[in-house]
């Protein structure tokens, strides 16, 4: 009788409240997740990005958000990030996709979207229900994904 070696695959998810110190809880947990899994070589990569889109959502939302960390069997990691607003911004909204233009150098923010698109293999954005008065899912989901071949992803999911 043979054994099977099934994939790699696993996934953490947390919830963030809406406060300053989320990013930072944020990337204290991806470097806990990959460093136990031995994904240290998109460790880097995967924490910087994390916290960008984190703090996307603590600075453009008043609710809390969601961080889910996926490892898919192909051996690519997919970060998503919920928050309650609905606007998908460039360059994660529906196609063409707008690429974000560089931030001048002397500017304090506005980097973050445009390193997702510079680091990550993949990215993707979609809106979450309608925003009617009965709905509590409303808001958007970012992700994106590394450790596979670089795509721009042309539909809402990957």
């Amino acid at each position: 009788m043979g054994t099977v070696s099934l994939p790699d695959t696993w996934v953490y998810a947390l919830r963030l409240p809406h406060d300053p110190r989320a990013a930072r809880v944020a990337r204290m947990t991806v470097r806990a997740a990959l460093s136990s899994h031995g994904r240290l070589e998109v460790l880097d990569v995967v924490e910087l990005l994390t916290s960008e889109l984190v703090t996307n959502a603590y600075r453009h939302t008043s609710g809390p958000a969601s961080l889910r960390v996926t490892a898919l069997p192909d051996g690519r990691l997919r970060v998503g990030v919920w928050d309650s607003h609905p606007r998908v911004p460039a360059p994660f909204g529906a196609p063409p996709r707008d690429r974000v233009r560089l931030t001048p150098a002397d500017a304090e923010e506005g980097r973050g979207l445009h390193l997702v698109q510079e680091y990550a293999d993949s990215w993707g954005g979609w809106a979450v229900g309608d925003g009617g008065p009965l709905d509590r899912g409303a808001g958007k989901l970012l992700w994106f994904e590394v450790g596979g071949r670089r795509v721009q992803v042309r539909g809402a999911t990957a």
